[in-house]
């Protein structure tokens, strides 16, 4: 069972930046794909961006391109969504998710078939 913890949201004013974590506490991400996926309220959930083990990453969600960017740190087993020019459209609950992928490139899209959930962290992006 792989329990994954999001960590580092908070409340930050647009055009701030956040960085959130992604930890498991028995070291189980290092064969595993993460994907970082958010929800607002009264929408669907929305993929943003995932990594592989080996560090190949993709991301889905238009919105953020250029403005988030993934990384991973295995010997830490911490996956890292770093937030950068936040927009007010970017309040949601963020969430990581985990998914056993030693091989093969990652997408968040329609779930990614992600088996593994955090609980997720609440990120408000103030004007």
């Amino acid at each position: 069972q792989v329990n994954p913890v999001e960590s580092g949201g908070g409340l930050v004013q647009a055009g701030g930046s956040l960085n959130l974590s992604c930890t498991e506490s028995k070291r189980l991400l290092s064969a595993h794909a993460i994907g970082w996926f958010r929800q607002a309220p009264g929408k669907e959930r929305e993929g943003i961006s995932c990594i592989t083990p080996s560090g190949g990453t993709t991301t889905d969600a238009d919105s953020v391109k250029g403005r988030f960017f993934i990384g991973r740190d295995n010997a830490k087993n911490t996956v890292s969504l770093e937030m950068n020019n936040l927009k007010e459209e970017d309040t949601a609950v963020y969430y990581c998710a985990a998914l056993f992928l030693p091989h093969g490139i990652c997408n968040t899209r329609s779930g990614g078939g992600y088996e593994y959930w955090g609980k997720g962290t609440q990120v408000t992006v103030s004007s």
